[in-house]
């Protein structure tokens, strides 16, 4: 029954990811009072990805899921944390803990390459899927975390695509000190460690890759072109923001990073605590993705309003968590300084309350 249960929960991790409509963003906002955010969108436009709010209180006892069964690496909750789920509670896709680490998993398509999944390692053995939970409830520092993952194997948990390929993810790894990395892996396992000084990321190519195709984007700058005479013809703009014209307008991820990377670094610095979340929830509106975009003519487009499924923004200064889904804009808050996680229960609760909420109505 293990053995069934596991498959399952890898078949619908890999359906997750090996989906071109798996298109995530995320970028990183500093505010002048210190406070230090990291903020994220998540897609998939086949269809609800059934996520969850997660509460991992201290203590917890984990035992990593393997193919054969819930049977890898055991480990004890050390630090309590927050994060949401995709499709099974176990695979938590982004979060942030008691002491500031934020965690996330992006998907990297055609690049990832872990490990296959060795038995005879199973006891130092967590997947890709569980990995976000292992490090939010292990560690308090990015530093920590490289370290500690250093003492287990990572392997992916679903089955090969037709093109013999591992659907996998990379991952982004903050801390409360401001320290931002990228955690990539591939050819077979080789880990790759880079300082994540874009203040943004998405998914394939490789995060170099990204940092070199910003070179081809130079002329691109925040403001108005000045009006200018050629000959005897006068030409002036017709709206703000021209000296972007040429940004990438579409959903593809180099063209998602080279405009969440111009949005950050044109973006004025926020004041405080709550200018700086209010920015990060604008900054990713440009990013919801419409749900029919990502289909052909004549193709059957699932039932739910938007590929966005929900954004979330970690407060890694002040750890808190808040989160908007696509049924409900409004901004949800989690503040973890006011959990008591020796006390609180593990739980795993819908995002929103109902599945859909109506809407708000004013009366005058």
């Amino acid at each position: 029954m293990k053995k069934i249960f596991s498959c399952l929960l890898a078949a619908l991790f890999v359906a997750t990811l090996a989906t071109p409509g798996t298109a995530c963003t995320g970028i990183a906002i500093n505010a002048a009072d210190g406070t230090k955010l990291l903020a994220r969108t998540i897609e998939w436009k086949g269809g609800n990805l059934n996520s969850k709010l997660v509460i991992m209180p201290r203590g917890l006892k984990n035992t990593a899921l393997t193919p054969a069964g819930q049977n890898g690496h055991v480990w004890y909750n050390k630090y309590g944390a927050v994060g949401a789920s995709t499709v099974e509670a176990p695979f938590v896709t982004e979060g942030v803990n008691e002491k500031g680490l934020n965690v996330g998993i992006f998907y990297f398509a055609n690049v990832g390459s872990l490990t296959p999944y060795n038995p005879k390692h199973r006891k130092k053995s967590v997947s890709d899927g569980e990995l976000v939970r292992y490090m939010l409830t292990n560690f308090a520092t990015v530093d920590e975390a490289l370290k500690g993952l250093e003492k287990i194997e990572i392997f992916p948990i679903g089955q090969k695509d037709k093109n013999g390929n591992y659907a996998t993810g990379h991952w982004r790894i903050s801390d409360a000190s401001g320290k931002s990395v990228v955690l990539e892996i591939t050819d077979n396992g080789q880990r790759h460690v880079y300082d994540n000084n874009l203040r943004v990321f998405t998914n394939s190519p490789g995060f170099p890759w990204h940092q070199a195709n910003l070179n081809n984007y130079i002329h691109l700058s925040g403001g108005e072109t000045p009006d200018k005479t050629m000959g005897d013809v006068h030409l002036f703009s017709y709206g703000g923001g021209t000296n972007l014209m040429g940004l990438p307008g579409d959903l593809t991820p180099p063209a998602r990073l080279v405009r969440a990377f111009f949005y950050v670094q044109t973006a004025p610095v926020p004041a405080d605590k709550y200018a700086a979340v209010t920015q990060a929830f604008h900054i990713l509106n440009n990013f919801d993705i419409p749900v029919g975009a990502e289909y052909a003519p004549g193709q059957q487009i699932p039932d739910m309003p938007s590929a966005t499924q929900w954004t979330a923004v970690s407060d890694v200064t002040h750890p808190t968590f808040y989160y908007r889904t696509m049924y409900n804009s409004a901004i949800r808050k989690i503040d973890l300084t006011k959990i008591n996680f020796d006390t609180v229960k593990y739980t795993v609760t819908d995002m929103d309350k109902v599945p859909q909420e109506t809407f708000h109505e004013l009366t005058f």
